[in-house]
């Protein structure tokens, strides 16, 4: 017990000092059992959850880290409203056309989209008290990670439980989380994809460029931020209004 305190006190201090977490205003849940540590809690933005596991999981005393922490909501919706919202970005991306797309609703299974052919996938979904949780199997890690960067643009979205399994299986890596993150800016209507690099290195990923508002600068970052398995976001984009003919 006295271990697991010691645990808890650098966990704290860990979140504050390098997560920049207020633990008065925003206090993280911690708990320890069963050889885990689970946070607990909302913070503002899916960077502040990101950053505050990556911190805990650097004071674990042996311990796996499970994130549990949700992400203030941009917008209050009902969970049937979050359920179909992803799904309608899932249909509308042609990326998700070899895909079964279905929805779980109060314990029924319905099928939007049904996939037919030798190459087919399938992603479920399923959302709880605004957490969206995407189960199935899909082609690459890209697919996956498309998805679950879909559901984290749903402004009711709480947290993205991504259990897709991908099939074959693929080794993941710094030039996967690049390809990811270059889809999603060309998916995204609300970026200029052609305007900014994007580099990886040990699941860091870095943006370069130059784009025309600062709402854009920030929705690149956000984007870069919803894909799995990025650790951390360097956003060096430029805003330059004038020269982007605004």
């Amino acid at each position: 017990m006295e271990d697991q305190e010691v645990i808890v006190k650098q966990m704290h201090a860990a979140l504050e000092h390098e997560a920049h977490i207020d633990m008065q205003q925003k206090p993280i849940d911690i708990h320890i059992g069963n050889g885990t540590i689970a946070l607990g809690g909302e913070l503002p933005t899916i960077a502040d959850k990101k950053r505050a596991a990556r911190a805990a999981a650097r004071v674990t005393g042996g311990y796996g880290v499970v994130d549990r922490i949700c992400v203030t909501p941009a917008e209050h919706m009902g969970d049937g409203a979050i359920r179909d919202a992803v799904a309608r970005l899932l249909l509308r991306d042609a990326d998700f056309n070899n895909c079964t797309i279905r929805v779980h609703n109060k314990g029924a299974v319905e099928t939007l989209h049904e996939c037919v052919g030798d190459w087919c996938s399938r992603i479920d979904i399923a959302v709880e008290d605004g957490i969206v949780t995407l189960t199935g199997e899909v082609i690459s890690l890209t697919h996956k990670r498309l998805a679950g960067a879909l559901a984290w643009w749903v402004p009711g979205t709480r947290d993205v439980v991504n259990e897709l399994a991908v099939r074959p299986r693929e080794d993941d890596n710094d030039d996967e989380v690049t390809d990811a993150v270059r889809w999603l800016f060309e998916t995204d209507p609300h970026v200029h994809a052609e305007n900014i690099s994007v580099k990886t290195r040990n699941f860091v990923v870095t943006l370069d460029g130059v784009v025309g508002s600062e709402a854009e600068r920030r929705r690149a970052e956000n984007d870069a931020w919803c894909v799995f398995g990025v650790d951390d976001v360097v956003n060096r984009i430029e805003v330059r209004p004038a020269q982007m003919g605004l």
